[in-house]
């Protein structure tokens, strides 16, 4: 699919039908996320795939956000890994996250599975629910399944502002 389509298609899906991931489309949405850029291609990443009734158990502890997804990734970055700005000790893990994300999520589009971007959810609760060792930073769910047959973009999902409204060029 040509990428400006594939991008004006995908949408947040909120409804799933109730079905976990098969094993090769986790694989085609995790390489994406591998092939993502970042900082200094530090890869400081790790997702952890949540793909059973367990780990959905788990996710709701979490979030009310999850959309009884049958799937999601936690991404996470490992804070130990991240590139740091000399300026101002800024990490890159947050931006970093956010890239591999976005690749996720794209390419889980493309192959027909939904998703939905959570970052409403509890970091402390999520940090015990899955055990993640203190270096890790949860960024994202990434909620995920197959679109149930009467899911459906949000009503605004098409409004965008005009360019001249969010693009400047040079200086403001």
């Amino acid at each position: 699919m040509e990428f400006l389509t594939l991008a004006s298609v995908r949408y947040s899906c909120r409804k799933f039908k109730p079905e976990h991931l098969k094993q090769s489309d986790l694989a085609i949405i995790l390489r994406a996320g591998q092939l993502a850029p970042t900082a200094t291609n530090a890869q400081p990443q790790h997702i952890l795939v949540l793909n059973t009734d367990e780990d959905c158990a788990k996710l709701k502890e979490c979030s009310a956000s999850q959309s009884h997804a049958p799937a999601a990734m936690l991404v996470c970055y490992d804070k130990t890994k991240c590139w740091t700005r000399s300026y101002d000790g800024k990490k890159s893990g947050e931006v970093d996250a956010a890239i591999i994300t976005t690749h996720m999520m794209l390419a889980a589009a493309e192959i027909g599975v939904g998703s939905v971007w959570v970052m409403s959810f509890d970091p402390e609760k999520t940090r015990i629910a899955f055990n993640l060792p203190d270096e890790y930073e949860p960024v994202a769910f990434l909620m995920m399944g197959y679109p149930a047959e009467d899911a459906a973009p949000a009503p605004r999902h098409t409004d965008r502002l005009a360019l001249e409204e969010t693009v400047s060029y040079g200086s403001f």
